[in-house]
């Protein structure tokens, strides 16, 4: 095949190309955290957008997990980081002459660029055929660059290059300062009497000495009395100086697009792998899950919170995992169980896990089956808005009505402790009319909530419970499994809805 980008096997069509906005879901799930972590130090790359669009086709997701596979299996990693340098090496000049005023100057930076990415396309092709890659996107881009390297074009641009640097690099002059005069002439194997004046004063010398030479920059501009010796010098060597304005010319559009495309896509791999390096290294495990559009089995074993997990392991602290299980005609998980005991966590790592993983990436976890949704719609308790005049029940409605209106059956809601601001009846009213709703489009959903009933609503849904230390119910294991909702929640509820809780009826019995 025709390699045309490391993201995507075929061009991408106007429903997959990246977006500069930030998924409704990324805050709840805090993939916004993971996110910016991801790009951390990678800035010039504008790396976000591509973690924003996730992929609705298992073809395009495989092709992506291929390419990851063959990064974590190989040295590629290391060819690659020499290329991104050498790119970075080459913007950077590009960069730095659009600020150069003097003729010559501007032409000699473009050639180092040119001569940068020179080395950098030929550097890329020796690493890739000095490993084994076996992904079709690896496989189509060092075909590609065999082919691009071997052009006529290409091989021109690096013999025209190579000789001109070498040609530029041997020019010798002389300059005779005298007064506020500086002449130019050409160097004609006159005396280097610095080495004479060495030898003279050598025997003055005592101990280490400070250097007074002056160094010119190579790194920075020209000033006016410089760019007139390198004037001076242009019109000693008229040809050579002749050739470089030609060359600039002629190579004035020498960047290869697809090239420059993938120094930035590879950075999407590179940034995540480097990030969960350090989380496999504290032992977290890491798979490739299995994706379909199709079949809405979910299968997780040992998967976690990923943010979480970066704050945990920087703190070293103990990362709970937890297993998902939908099968059959289950679709919806009903997780109840006291406060603080990870429900909410369990919700965002479900959310995590399907969209991670429709982004072609390794997830949290030792091995896992994933549905491919069209969409992941969230619902956390939010602050009441002030600018939009409405309570908290209302904003409540309005957001899950806003959530059901766009949602097909191949969507995924994760919702959050929805309708804790009313009372218990009308939350039990309105859960279980969100519910029939969410059962009949058939699509997949966890549902963090205190009220019970739900999770016997029909066989679509599946209970599952935060628990506790068996010799210390107020020990949280931040362990969430399947078995019956105890009702402890809702009796929680209750106490502390007439205010009959430990600290209130010791306040009460103290005044």
């Amino acid at each position: 095949m025709a390699f045309q980008s490391i993201l995507f096997e075929k061009v991408p069509t106007a429903t997959v190309r990246e977006t500069q906005r930030m998924p409704d879901c990324f805050t709840d799930l805090n993939l916004d955290q993971v996110v910016a972590a991801l790009t951390a130090g990678r800035q010039e790359y504008n790396l976000a957008p591509l973690f924003y669009t996730p992929l609705h086709d298992a073809e395009t997701v495989k092709y992506r997990q291929a390419i990851a596979q063959d990064l974590e299996a190989t040295d590629l990693t290391v060819g690659l980081n020499a290329f991104a340098q050498r790119m970075r090496e080459m913007r950077r000049y590009l960069t730095f002459l659009e600020n150069l005023s003097f003729k010559y100057h501007r032409e000699g930076w473009f050639l180092e660029a040119v001569s940068v990415y020179c080395e950098a396309a030929t550097g890329l092709l020796q690493d890739l055929q000095a490993v084994a890659v076996t992904s079709r996107g690896f496989l189509a881009l060092r075909d590609f660059l065999v082919a691009y390297t071997t052009s006529e074009a290409f091989k021109q641009l690096l013999a025209e290059t190579t000789d001109l640097k070498s040609r530029l690099s041997s020019v010798h002059y002389s300059i005779l300062i005298k007064g506020d005069c500086v002449r130019v002439r050409h160097y004609d194997a006159e005396c280097d009497y610095s080495q004479e004046v060495e030898h003279t004063f050598e025997r003055f010398r005592r101990g280490a000495v400070k250097d007074y030479s002056a160094r010119l920059s190579t790194g920075g501009g020209l000033n006016y009395v410089e760019a007139a010796i390198l004037e001076a010098v242009a019109k000693l060597n008229p040809e050579l100086f002749a050739d470089l304005i030609a060359y600039c010319e002629r190579h004035r559009d020498y960047l290869n697009a697809i090239l420059q495309s993938f120094d930035r896509e590879i950075q999407f791999y590179l940034a995540y792998l480097d990030t969960i390096a350090r989380l496999k290294q504290a032992g977290l495990p890491f798979c490739y899950p299995h994706v379909s559009p199709e079949v809405k089995e979910i299968s997780v074993r040992d998967g976690f919170d990923l943010a979480l997990a970066r704050k945990l392991v920087a703190q070293r602290e103990t990362v709970v995992s937890n297993d998902i299980l939908l099968q059959g005609e289950e679709r919806i998980i009903i997780i109840t169980g006291p406060n603080q005991g990870g429900k909410t966590t369990f919700a965002r790592t479900f959310g995590q896990l399907l969209y991670l993983g429709s982004l072609g990436l390794p997830i949290p976890g030792r091995k896992a089956r994933l549905f491919l949704p069209d969409h992941i719609f969230t619902h956390f308790e939010r602050e009441e808005n002030i600018q939009n005049l409405r309570g908290k029940l209302q904003d409540d409605l309005v957001r899950i009505r806003s959530i059901l209106d766009r949602a097909t059956g191949n969507t995924v809601i994760v919702m959050n402790e929805v309708f804790a601001s009313t009372m218990l009846n009308d939350a039990v009213f309105l859960s279980k009319e969100i519910m029939e709703r969410i059962i009949a489009l058939d699509l997949l959903c966890v549902f963090v909530t205190f009220i019970d009933e739900l999770a016997t609503l029909g066989p679509t849904t599946v209970s599952m419970v935060s628990t506790v230390a068996s010799d210390n119910p107020a020990v949280r294991t931040f362990k969430i499994v399947r078995k019956p909702a105890d009702g402890l929640a809702y009796a929680m509820s209750i106490v502390r809805k007439h205010q009959l809780t430990y600290d209130c009826l010791k306040e009460r019995l103290a005044a």
